[in-house]
């Protein structure tokens, strides 16, 4: 079953979202041994990202995220940045909001929080898999087909409050609209983005500002971690971290974002 599963996933990462997920669940229906397969009960809208330079579109598999990967905020949430090992969580992936350059989307501050935190982030789209093996450092970057600029939105109490409880924090990460996103451009078109400055600002003012070079964990890096936990595939994309001084905004603030070599992305909080 493992083995048809994963030869299903690698057919159905050419085949888009919608097909995908049907086929994946014709599969289900026809191993549960309930009865032959049939066709879903209801569809379910695709996830996907637009492509700079393309009129095809970047489907969305998963969503993963590396938590604490510049050192000083590492130590602004009250991490040791020389003693943690890398780690991750997941955002579903209607948890994407795509944000068109040049535009300011409107998004919509969540319920059950009062401290609601922005982080921005490089964000890495795969168009390869593992293979079910580990990606070694130097073999990573193959995987990438590209990279997008993103916003990993937090509510920071609710994290925190569960944090403190030894519990998980997925309601205080994994929200709707929680990774807003900006058109991937390919390696093809950009090469890959390494040294870069990246800035966050809230109504005009500076907040965040650092540069892609001070991450703990190197794009590659990652890819590799996450290859020895899950089987990556095409559709995977990874949100690299964030840098030190996040902080909150209210409604009618503008948050506008930047790394060297790709469009601003704005959001307006209503």
């Amino acid at each position: 079953m493992t083995s048809t599963r994963r030869s299903l996933l690698k057919t159905t990462a050419g085949l888009g979202a919608t097909a995908g997920a049907a086929l994946l669940g014709a599969c289900a229906t026809a191993q549960s041994g309930y009865g032959s397969a049939g066709s879903p009960l209801f569809s379910l809208p695709a996830v996907t990202v637009p492509i700079v330079g393309s009129n095809s579109t970047f489907p969305v598999r998963r969503i993963y995220c590396i938590g604490r990967n510049y050192r000083a905020h590492s130590i602004e949430m009250g991490s040791n940045p020389d003693r943690e090992p890398p780690f991750f969580f997941q955002k579903p992936t209607d948890a994407i909001q795509y944000v068109a350059p040049g535009t300011v989307a409107d998004h919509k501050y969540p319920t059950l929080t009062k401290n609601y935190h922005y982080e921005v982030e490089l964000v890495a789209a795969l168009n390869k898999g593992s293979g079910g093996k580990k990606i070694e450092i130097d073999q990573a970057l193959d995987l990438v087909y590209g990279y997008a600029l993103g916003l990993d939105m937090t509510r920071r109490d609710l994290q925190r409050a569960l944090g403190d409880e030894k519990k998980p924090w997925e309601i205080g990460k994994s929200f709707d609209q929680s990774a807003p996103i900006g058109p991937i451009h390919p390696v093809s078109n950009i090469g890959h983005i390494g040294k870069a400055g990246i800035w966050l600002k809230v109504n005009g003012n500076i907040k965040q500002n650092a540069n892609l070079s001070q991450m703990i964990w190197s794009v590659a890096e990652q890819i590799s971690k996450l290859s020895e936990a899950f089987e990556l595939f095409p559709g995977d994309i990874i949100y690299s971290g964030t840098p030190e001084n996040v902080g909150p905004v209210v409604r009618g603030d503008v948050i506008d974002c930047h790394i060297d070599g790709l469009p601003n992305l704005s959001v307006k909080i209503v």
